[in-house]
């Protein structure tokens, strides 16, 4: 879901994308390569993604992921389901 939420305003790189993930967490989540890239590339195969090879803003070959209409359908879903886990926290959290 983060993955797919970040790539919500605009296409970027694998490495942008955990960069943005970990700046807009206030540095508390960090995704490790060996963890965002077969994730990528999963989202991909799933053709929640899609991707193509450009050039980064350092001048290098990179690929860049976008989200396709069936990622944001899904992201829709995966929002609302963390919705409602977030309220049935919160429902077992509250004291009786």
């Amino acid at each position: 879901m983060l993955i797919m939420q970040t790539l919500r305003w605009r296409p970027q790189h694998g490495h942008g994308i955990g960069q943005a993930i970990k700046m807009r967490s206030g540095d508390l989540l960090t995704i490790e390569a060996g963890s965002l890239y077969p994730a990528l590339h999963r989202l991909e195969g799933q053709g929640l993604l899609e991707a193509e090879w450009k050039v980064s803003e350092n001048n290098q070959r990179a690929k860049y992921y976008r989200l396709t209409a069936a990622g944001r359908k899904q992201l829709s879903v995966e929002e609302s389901k963390w919705d409602l886990l977030v309220k049935a926290i919160s429902l077992v959290r509250k004291p009786t």
